[in-house]
């Protein structure tokens, strides 16, 4: 898949699923918003319905007690079969449609009273009579002023009683519990009842006096016609109102859960994808600079097998000896090329075989050093050691760690600058914990920052290495790195374009 493929695919899928996530958002927030409408429309309702239950039972409980004492100033008498002192009369009882319970008397002689109460159903009233009917209109009137002032006296009497009597707290906890229980508010709440400057009167034991600015405290003013200076309100608050409305939406966390595993299934897809194309690129290099190296050896062992068929070649010593050093030679650098090819085995997640034996690392390096010498003085260059190392035994294959000081000192002559000469240094020294420090370094065209990060990846290989005159598959430094691992040490670097690179290796010292 092309790279542009890929970032096409990422732009859509990331455009798709940041639309996706938004509309779900919005959907969220909508459907949560309407929760805590719903919640609030409730509470009102429910504080509204209880503040008119108070009120009616204060109404109720007024006309109960002062039924008598109003009538004792209001009716002169009631009919008993005689007539009244002053004027006569008839006491009708009837309860009204809202269910209050009144008395209607009736004024008037015997005789009257007597065809009023046998000539019509409602009363005896005669409506064909106009003297009777203005009569009852005046005695309706009448009686309809006095409970005018008997209503009046009950709010004046009721607003002048505390209000801890007039709406006790066992009362208002047991009618708001029933109206929130009847609109499906099946929450906690706290209560307190304030006057008109905000001063608690009574309060539940939980309520909080910072509760008052909260969203989820109401408010609904008790005995509204008590007038402003006289006014007092009910406060309830709902600690637990966010809970309650989260747990009437329980698809809520479900939903942001397979969001969040889709987006990084999403991510990962994506980034598995780069790394696809990232190796797949290494291995085309790699196979590209593998077939380039052994091409050159097989050429010149092909070469060099034609000319052995030539008799004038095996006629000559001189001739034949030289043919069979190129055969010889070749074959060697190609063996070299295949056991680095076969060095990709270790890269599989295995744990290398490794034959540890006590080896005195500066020895070692030393012969390494000597043996390097000769490739490093073909380019006109120099190497120097400085193996100041006073216990420099550590517990290694001897065959991967001279594979890997080799390895780091070709890399050195390889990426050497062209103006000037490669000069490399090798140390050693003690550390502290045991610990031995072995430094190689060189005046070499150095590494990128962003190239660091990535030298020790399996195929990698820096720009500057695509060079014809630069050989190899991307696996030294992947090699070097792994050993070290597995024997139980560390690699880094430190490094710096045009001005050297130095590699760093920490081993641990033997036990014995």
């Amino acid at each position: 898949m092309k790279k542009q493929t890929i970032w096409i695919l990422t732009v859509l899928m990331a455009v798709t699923f940041m639309g996706l996530l938004s509309m779900q958002i919005f959907y969220m927030r909508s459907m949560v918003q309407m929760r805590y409408d719903q919640f609030a429309q409730a509470a009102r309702q429910s504080l509204l319905a209880t503040s008119v239950r108070l009120s009616h039972d204060e109404t109720q409980r007024f006309l109960k007690e002062d039924l008598d004492n109003v009538e004792s100033k209001t009716i002169y008498g009631q009919y008993l079969g005689e007539p009244a002192p002053r004027l006569g009369g008839v006491r009708y009882s009837f309860t009204t449609s809202s269910g209050l319970e009144a008395d209607l008397t009736i004024k008037g002689q015997p005789a009257e009273i007597s065809n009023l109460q046998t000539s019509s159903p409602l009363l005896g009233l005669n409506r064909n009579n106009g003297a009777m009917s203005r009569r009852m209109s005046e005695q309706f009137m009448q009686q309809k002023n006095i409970l005018d002032d008997i209503i009046v006296d009950i709010m004046y009497q009721a607003s002048n009683r505390p209000i801890a009597e007039r709406a006790d707290s066992a009362t208002v906890v047991k009618y708001l519990r029933q109206e929130l229980d009847t609109l499906g508010l099946n929450v906690p709440f706290e209560f307190a009842v304030v006057n008109n400057d905000g001063t608690p009167v009574y309060s539940s034991q939980g309520y909080k006096a910072g509760a008052d600015d909260s969203e989820s405290t109401f408010v609904q003013v008790l005995f509204p016609h008590d007038g402003p200076a006289r006014s007092h309100y009910l406060r309830v608050f709902f600690p637990t109102r966010k809970d309650f409305i989260f747990s009437t939406l329980p698809f809520i966390i479900p939903s942001f859960a397979f969001t969040l595993i889709l987006l990084v299934v999403f991510v990962f897809t994506i980034i598995t994808a780069f790394r696809q194309k990232k190796l797949t690129e290494m291995k085309n290099d790699f196979i590209n600079n593998m077939t380039h190296e052994f091409k050159t050896p097989i050429s010149s062992i092909s070469l060099a097998s034609q000319m052995l068929q030539d008799p004038t070649v095996t006629k000559s010593p001189a001739m034949l000896s030289r043919v069979a050093s190129v055969i010889n030679s070749e074959t060697r650098r190609l063996r070299f090329q295949v056991e680095k090819v076969l060095q990709m085995s270790m890269f599989e997640g295995r744990k290398a075989t490794l034959k540890l034996t006590d080896v005195d690392a500066n020895s070692a390096i030393f012969n390494i050093v000597n043996t390097f010498k000769l490739t490093v003085e073909r380019f006109g260059g120099s190497i120097e050691t400085h193996l100041d190392a006073m216990n420099a035994i550590v517990e290694v294959d001897e065959m991967h760690f001279t594979n890997v000081i080799f390895n780091l000192l070709d890399n050195a002559v390889k990426y050497s600058r062209e103006d000037v000469p490669p000069h490399l240094v090798v140390t050693s020294k003690d550390l502290e914990d045991d610990r031995l420090q072995i430094t190689i370094a060189d005046n070499g065209i150095g590494i990128s920052r962003e190239d660091q990060k990535r030298i020790f990846d399996k195929f990698f290989r820096v720009s500057t290495g695509n060079r014809h005159d630069v050989k190899g598959f991307g696996l030294g430094l992947a090699y070097v790195k792994k050993m070290i691992t597995e024997l139980g040490g560390d690699i880094t670097v430190e490094s710096h374009l045009n001005q050297g690179t130095k590699f760093i290796i920490v081993l641990p010292l033997s036990k014995s």
